[in-house]
């Protein structure tokens, strides 16, 4: 991928646009922000639309385009939209002003990222068997759906270059987009195969669960689609392909989805299911977890032993136990100590760089750390 070079820029990097005027924490003069969630769903209305016009989807029989704009419903929207509201949001920490077309096609852009993430999810809970997501039933346990979920996740996936194609085809980096979203994918995919074929099905070796693995399978199934994405995305928006900046972006994005995805390990053990919105299954499924690897390091003998006989059973007994494993190592105690110094590391790193405005890395942070969901 080549991207542009160019020197270091002190503060905001500066863009001549018209249209909306952004103060500097990326709000309207009136004190409204330009980009909220409200704001947002409207995006999807327009995108949900026009995909249902598609004339492939409006020439089909009534009922099966029903069923689409359902799928569409049901799987896109319905999460907490972070990372699509990323993108807006990172355009105005990146710009003093942004047009209205701007911030509109920097939500597209975040909605894409979100039907990726709904074509993920809908495939993983498959895979992982899951019970709910988001507060409701995983998508292939709705009675008239099944494993008809499988097509579905495909059609997700589609959704998003007819998007880019309507949208942005005539766009100087309509390539990059498609190469990162291309890419992404690619890197996620292998991430989570790696995922499961480190805790096969029916197999259990502990032995495979290191903190080298572990911290791969999370660089590659989360950081990249999570963080990175809606970051290049905003800073394509907004003007910017210069080569240092996307190199900081990736170095920070991959620290920065590395401890999101340790939280979102603990929460599956540590989380309310009512706040979360899903039934931690981790334990059961035998997934290589931060928790686990961490206490595969400091277990005792016979705390290894309990391990070795529960981990990866799905009945509470054998839950149960190695839960009571992990309040005896305090685990807890260690995902807090991980959590500060993550943290801090990250602050560090956001500070030391002088590419782009710090705050298109802290507001993300802002909203993760010591996340409850």
């Amino acid at each position: 991928m080549v991207v542009a070079e160019a020197p270091p820029m002190p503060g905001n990097v500066s863009a001549v646009h018209s249209g909306v005027r952004i103060d500097t924490n990326g709000s309207h003069a009136d004190g409204k922000s330009p980009n909220n969630k409200q704001e947002f769903m409207r995006v999807y209305e327009v995108l949900r639309e026009e995909l249902m016009a598609d004339d492939l989807i409006a020439g089909q029989p009534s009922f099966s385009a029903e069923y689409m704009k359902k799928m569409l419903d049901y799987n896109v929207p319905g999460g907490k939209l972070n990372r699509g509201m990323a993108v807006g949001d990172i355009l105005l920490h990146l710009t003093k002003d942004a047009s209205k077309q701007q911030l509109f096609e920097a939500n597209i852009l975040g909605w894409c990222i979100e039907w990726l993430q709904a074509f993920f999810l809908v495939a993983d809970d498959i895979m992982d068997n899951s019970i709910t997501r988001r507060g409701q039933p995983c998508w292939y346990r709705v009675p008239e759906v099944g494993l008809v979920a499988c097509n579905d996740y495909i059609i997700l996936e589609s959704c998003i270059y007819r998007i880019l194609k309507k949208h942005f085809a005539g766009k100087s980096y309509y390539p990059l987009l498609l190469d990162f979203f291309h890419e992404t994918t690619h890197q996620t995919a292998h991430g989570q195969l790696l995922d499961i074929t480190t805790a096969p099905i029916g197999t259990v070796d502990l032995s495979k669960y290191t903190e080298d693995t572990y911290m791969r399978i999370v660089t590659y199934k989360t950081a990249f689609y999570s963080f990175y994405l809606p970051v290049v995305c905003g800073l394509l928006v907004g003007g910017t392909t210069f080569q240092d900046a996307f190199a900081v972006a990736k170095d920070i994005c991959i620290e920065m989805g590395r401890y999101f995805q340790i939280q979102d390990d603990y929460l599956d053990c540590y989380g309310d299911p009512a706040v979360i919105g899903k039934v931690g299954t981790d334990i059961q499924d035998n997934k290589c977890s931060w928790l686990i690897v961490q206490a595969l390091q400091k277990a005792s003998p016979s705390q290894l032993a309990v391990i070795k006989e529960h981990y990866g059973k799905d009945d509470e007994s054998s839950i149960a136990a190695v839960k009571q494993t992990y309040r005896e190592l305090d685990v807890e105690a260690m995902f807090k100590q991980y959590e500060q110094e993550s943290y801090e590391r990250l602050s560090k790193l956001i500070s030391q760089q002088k590419f782009l405005p710090e705050e298109v890395f802290t507001a993300l942070l802002k909203k993760i750390y010591k996340r409850q969901k």
